[in-house]
């Protein structure tokens, strides 16, 4: 009980302090999972022009019926090779751009919604809601099948912050035979932009509570700053759903950030076991500060790029495959998404990685 306490309290103590959200989802009033549910799994039209979509069923879940979504590009190179793009937290695949962009340079394109997230999320889950991240490599594994079954042989696996943290686990995980070609991240969560208790004492702890306390909830800071520099009703370039990509986020459970921990660690611990090439790419600063400045156009305003790095040097010195670490100058967190001639950079970055590794 003692042990218990001593590592409650300061938990207790961190919650007690953050700020709330403007508005919140509450994981207590959604609505009941059915038993089962009828997942429509037949191509449709997308939200976005050019592209089509269908539904994968992932089966029952902890909270109910689960599904992820496969986003494709209506026309398409005539390529063997091909690009499958993970979104981050807090996300969900908007990125038209970036579709044409890769269809342009001769790869043929697909992105994920994962489960919970955008177009997958159902009326019965908490968004974002995950327990271990390996949960996610049947998403990303549906979405590799589809492009085999497409005729793509040579396969980049790209993903963006939570999303890059999936795809270097997924790599390190699957080890010798990960079923992708490469593997490259955009800004990926591979360590927490808290201070140094936060990082080795409040995080682990909270990882252990959560198999107890799998869904108390952390409240996230009220800040709009990162969401304005993007938006284009603010001071951004981009149009997208803010329902499905928040301007505040909502709480994150215990097991999501036990979740992320867990998936950090075995990251950190297993580097060696990575079997493609690998790219990480991150910006040159990080930005502080919640509420919007022009700083925001031109910085890291979510995760620290130099602890970025430093956990990607880890896995560059075990790693028995190439691992290029990557610095975009003055790319904010999602790179793609940089005023234009930082997200070039960020794109040339990512075509030399691909041609290069073959």
């Amino acid at each position: 009980m003692n042990r218990l306490l001593t590592i409650a309290v300061p938990i207790l103590l961190a919650l007690a302090f953050t700020r709330p959200v403007a508005k919140a989802w509450d994981i207590d009033n959604i609505s009941k999972p059915p038993s089962r549910a009828h997942i429509d799994t037949a191509w449709h039209d997308d939200i976005l022009p050019g592209y089509e979509a269908r539904h994968v069923d992932q089966g029952i879940q902890f909270d109910g019926p689960c599904q992820s979504t496969i986003i494709r590009k209506k026309q398409q190179p005539n390529s063997r090779r091909g690009v499958l793009y993970i979104h981050g937290f807090n996300d969900y695949f908007f990125q038209s751009e970036m579709g044409e962009r890769i269809a342009d340079s001769g790869y043929r394109f697909y992105a994920v919604d994962l489960r919970r997230y955008g177009r997958s999320k159902m009326p019965w889950q908490y968004p974002f809601n995950i327990r271990d991240l390996r949960k996610y490599y049947a998403d990303i594994d549906s979405g590799l099948a589809q492009m085999r079954r497409d005729g793509i042989e040579d396969i980049t696996l790209f993903g963006h912050s939570t999303g890059g943290l999936t795809v270097i686990s997924y790599g390190i995980d699957r080890g010798a035979e990960p079923g992708v070609d490469r593997i490259a991240a955009d800004s990926p969560f591979l360590a927490w932009n808290f201070n140094s208790f936060y990082r080795h004492i409040l995080i682990p702890s909270v990882r252990n509570l959560s198999v107890i306390f799998k869904n108390a909830k952390i409240k996230q800071s009220h800040c709009d700053g990162y969401a304005y520099s993007l938006l284009k009703s603010h001071y951004g370039e981009w149009t997208y759903d803010t329902d499905w990509k928040m301007i505040y986020s909502p709480p994150v459970t215990f097991s999501w950030a036990g979740a992320i921990q867990s998936s950090q660690n075995r990251v950190k611990k297993h580097g060696d076991r990575l079997g493609v090439p690998l790219l990480v790419m991150h910006s040159s600063r990080k930005v502080e500060g919640c509420g919007y400045t022009e700083e925001f156009r031109y910085g890291d305003a979510v995760l620290d790029p130099h602890m970025i790095e430093d956990v990607a040097r880890r896995i560059q010195k075990k790693s028995h495959n190439p691992v290029w670490v990557c610095t975009i100058d003055s790319g904010i967190h999602n790179l793609i998404l940089s005023l234009r001639p930082h997200r070039e950079a960020a794109y040339d970055t990512l075509f030399r990685f691909m041609r290069t590794m073959r």
